[in-house]
């Protein structure tokens, strides 16, 4: 009896184990078939990147915003990943406020569309997204700096969330005119302005302009 619920437990964990790979082909096959037809491509160009039919593409996903979550995933795990190596080159909070900034725009300049893909969420009920936007993950992120910064000089963090978040806001709207207006200005100019414009409200944060420790995102897990 134990040795055929092992040889059970071996084949499911086998099927887990093919049924994640398959999903990550087709998040593969999401991203190709959004740089080769654009932020609005359709279930048909995913399922023909992906060399399969929708019928099995929704075998793995429920729908595509179920597809869209895993690809959401995916590009804000690339996008925290250098947000937190570009903040480690710095331990000065300007420095770190153009940092991100300029490591924000270069990102969405890489692959614009991947970009509009991503923050243009099908509709669904709010609830529905674990990470709900891109935005809202960079947000926490930001968040969790600026409460370090509050509490370092000596002021109620409870305002690091709104500020956080504000502070994306600020950069994400900036980077959509930008987009949009197809880039008028350079990418470097476009940084620096906002990091002034970030930094003007942040600095009276930090009047001694200490430095500020990044903080480890699996520790506030």
């Amino acid at each position: 009896m134990h040795e055929r619920t092992t040889r059970r437990d071996r084949r499911n964990s086998r099927w887990d184990e093919h049924r994640r790979a398959r999903r990550e082909q087709l998040v593969d096959a999401t991203v190709a078939a959004v740089g080769r037809c654009g932020a609005g491509v359709g279930m048909e160009e995913i399922a023909a990147e992906a060399g399969t039919s929708k019928t099995v593409v929704y075998r793995h996903f429920a729908d595509r915003s179920e597809l869209h979550v895993a690809v959401c995933t995916r590009v804000a795990a690339q996008l925290t990943d250098r947000l937190r190596a570009a903040l480690a080159t710095t331990d000065h909070p300007r420095g770190m406020v153009a940092a991100a900034v300029e490591t924000y725009l270069a990102f969405l300049e890489a692959d614009p569309e991947l970009y509009r893909f991503v923050v243009a969420a099908p509709d669904r009920p709010v609830d529905a997204d674990p990470i709900r936007t891109l935005s809202d993950l960079v947000g926490d992120q930001a968040a969790a700096l600026v409460a370090v910064a509050l509490e370092q000089a000596g002021r109620d963090p409870a305002a690091a969330a709104p500020w956080g978040h504000g502070l994306v806001g600020l950069v994400r709207a900036a980077a959509d005119w930008w987009l949009r207006a197809d880039r008028p200005i350079p990418r470097a100019d476009l940084a620096a302005h906002l990091t002034e414009l970030a930094w003007a409200g942040l600095a009276g944060l930090l009047p001694d302009a200490r430095p500020v420790p990044v903080p480890d995102p699996e520790e506030q897990q």
